[in-house]
């Protein structure tokens, strides 16, 4: 075991000193997931490339989440909070700076992997902290405000670049962020303080490898299938298949490793029922909102024809909907628990998304405005408390590692629904275009069924809603009940 002190008792006031520093410093690095989107026509034209390849600005950040976040379960229990912290947002700054300095698109490309490499460490190291120094009766109200994160932050990504993209360059998207970053990094170095003990251990290497390969390959294939015509959409379908084999891999080198070692991602978490349920939920609903998110921008602009600030300020009620339900739906969760807010939520959500699939040329904005905050209301209901839920019924030690996988699978769920409402969006569209449709009502037509999938997704997270229940105190698996528990349970300090 590395040399640490205890972890100190910390009083209600330094927890919420602690959670608001992560908190700010999370939304912060998350909205960069998304700020990206409307730039990309401008980007084109200044550094003369293709569509496709001011594509992978959004493409290589959600990549390197896919790839980094699995190793995030074992980094976060063997250094300390502030170290995890100071890692992330050093790497954030450091991808942030050379982004609005970039001279070429390749060093803007690279600054988007440094970027989203400490974005990678930033949302676990939440979550873990979180369910760490806040008592179970009152992590619904905690989780309420963290939705804010979660949801909020890739949300209002696509509406502030719109705002920013209208005042100037596209470098002011990465010199707004610099400043706030900075300061939160400065403050959070200052104020947090360590909670719990390093474990000392080693890391294995082939399961590190497995990881990034098959999860990046999987995420990357699962992008490309909502490709055009081309490389990466021919090679899209061999690299999804490759990426789940190898995925497949890292699960069995997991498992061994829980007998003789210490495994990279510790899926002792799977065995908990109401945790698999939460995680079932979670990566539908992502599949949905993540496809909603990419037809509504289509949609509004060459189908409506609004301009890329006026589709900003369009979506931007919706996602400030989602972050002020949170802290609300999070008492709720404290004083009714998961289900009766799980199940309605899920219900909103899959109401707008079909009723999302009657949009056409003549469909007034502020219909679209209604429905997206309405969506983003049943969103809400949804995401607040199946994270809480989820994670609750974990022990302690598992906190990072069930973080590790719920970050993962929402990476790799964001890009399946991405890549599936595209495929169809433009499958339809081209085949309504060769029916004689002009070119306009074809995409209309496409979106439509593109709102449909989602609202099939939806649909699924009902039914797989209807399971989820209010999850008992957490107590250890049976494999740990045989003497297995870990050491990391004697250093979580009480609050």
């Amino acid at each position: 075991m590395l040399p640490s002190h205890p972890a100190p008792e910390l009083s209600p006031a330094r927890v919420t000193v602690v959670l608001r520093i992560l908190v700010l410093s999370t939304f912060v690095v998350l909205l960069n997931e998304t700020i990206m989107v409307n730039a990309i026509p401008r980007l084109m034209r200044e550094f003369e490339v293709t569509a496709a390849a001011a594509g992978w600005l959004s493409t290589a950040f959600m990549l390197t989440m896919a790839v980094v976040i699995p190793v995030t379960g074992w980094f976060l229990q063997r250094v300390t909070t502030r170290t995890a912290f100071g890692v992330a947002m050093a790497l954030f700054l450091s991808g942030t700076l050379l982004a609005a300095a970039a001279p070429a698109f390749p060093v803007l490309l690279g600054a988007r992997v440094i970027q989203a490499g400490g974005t990678a460490v930033m949302m676990p190291l939440l979550m873990t902290t979180l369910m760490t120094l806040v008592p179970p009766h009152d992590r619904g109200r905690v989780m309420g405000n963290i939705t804010l994160v979660i949801s909020v932050a890739p949300a209002l990504g696509p509406a502030v670049s719109g705002v920013l993209l209208q005042l100037g360059t596209w470098r002011l998207l990465f010199l707004a962020v610099l400043p706030i970053a900075g300061a939160m990094a400065v403050f959070g170095l200052r104020r947090l303080v360590n909670i719990g003990e390093p474990q000392a251990g080693p890391i294995d290497v082939l399961s590190v490898l497995l990881a990034a390969t098959g999860f990046g390959a999987l995420v990357y294939g699962l992008s490309g299938l909502g490709a055009p015509e081309g490389a990466q959409a021919t090679a899209a379908p061999v690299l999804t298949a490759a990426g789940a084999v190898l995925v497949g891999l890292f699960a069995w080198r997991q498992l061994a490793l829980q007998r003789s070692s210490t495994p990279l991602l510790d899926l002792r978490t799977l065995t908990f029922r109401h945790f698999s349920v939460a995680l079932g939920v979670m990566c539908l609903s992502f599949m949905a909102l993540m496809g909603a998110f990419i037809l509504l921008p289509i949609y509004l602009q060459d189908v409506v024809g609004l301009t890329s600030l006026q589709t900003g300020l369009l979506l931007i009620p919706g996602g400030l909907t989602m972050g002020l339900l949170g802290p609300q739906v999070g008492k709720l969760y404290d004083r009714l628990g998961a289900p009766r807010l799980v199940v309605p939520g899920a219900v909103l959500t899959a109401l707008c998304l079909a009723l999302f699939t009657l949009v056409g040329e003549e469909t007034s904005p502020w219909l679209v405005l209604a429905l997206h905050v309405a969506l983003s209301a049943g969103m809400a209901f949804v995401f607040t408390p199946i994270f809480t839920s989820g994670l609750a019924v974990l022990p302690p030690h598992l906190y990072p590692h069930g973080s590790a996988i719920l970050g993962s699978l929402q990476q790799v769920a964001a890009a399946a629904g991405t890549a599936v409402v595209i495929s169809v969006m433009s499958g339809r569209a081209a085949a309504a275009a060769a029916e004689g449709a002009e070119k306009t009502g074809a995409l209309a037509t496409g979106v439509q069924w593109g709102f449909g999938v989602g609202a099939a997704l939806a649909g699924l997270t009902v039914l797989i809603a209807l399971l989820v229940r209010t999850p008992p105190a957490p107590q250890e698996p049976a494999a740990e009940a045989e003497g297995e528990t870990s050491p990391d349970k004697a250093a979580q300090p009480s609050v």
